[in-house]
């Protein structure tokens, strides 16, 4: 009796997820990316880093902003934006969003994803989403705790090694540049 009040206990705990954002993987281009579905965000934001890499069809902004919250350096301007092409199991979209330095993830769905096209379900407690697109039923469930830290220490290895990169290829330059 005990141990069985004590496996309820564990798989309880292990299926509330209402205190964690909901993380997730998509596809864009075919390439697997991070994704984060945020209600709070005012905006649907793409990472400059997944941008540069999939070279994605930049378009201007038609009302260009200022992040203040970025940086310390007094923000940054916000100017271009892109369509991207999701798809997360059987949902395909477009999604239009603003181009961001973005480390968490390579995506971040905010209200307009959430209410312009859909009426979206959030359910807290299991951290779930649903609803309707072209016609049909669209569940979306998180990845687990385990599986975003597995992400998260995984996008963080491949930065730094952008970054070693990017300052080997500065160094080069530079003694090219000297020698001449």
């Amino acid at each position: 009796m005990v141990r069985r009040l004590l496996e309820n206990q564990y798989s309880d705990l292990d299926q509330s997820q209402r205190e964690n954002l909901f993380l997730t993987r998509c596809k864009v281009l075919d390439n697997t990316c991070s994704l984060i579905v945020d209600s709070g965000s005012s905006c649907n934001c793409c990472s400059t880093r997944l941008d540069n890499k999939l070279a994605l069809n930049t378009i201007p902004h038609p009302k260009p902003y200022k992040l203040q919250w970025i940086n310390e350096e007094g923000g940054i301007v916000v100017n271009q934006q892109v369509n991207i092409p999701i798809s997360i199991g059987k949902y395909k979209d477009e999604v239009l969003c603003d181009i961001v330095p973005l480390d968490a993830s390579h995506i971040l769905l905010g209200r307009p994803w959430h209410f312009d096209k859909k009426k979206t379900i959030h359910k807290g407690l299991t951290n779930k989403i649903s609803f309707h697109h072209l016609g049909k039923k669209i569940f979306l469930c998180p990845l687990s705790p385990s599986q975003v830290s597995e992400d998260q220490i995984k996008m963080k290895a491949k930065r730094e090694e952008e970054e070693k990169t990017k300052k080997k290829t500065k160094t080069k330059t530079k003694e090219k540049n000297s020698l001449e």
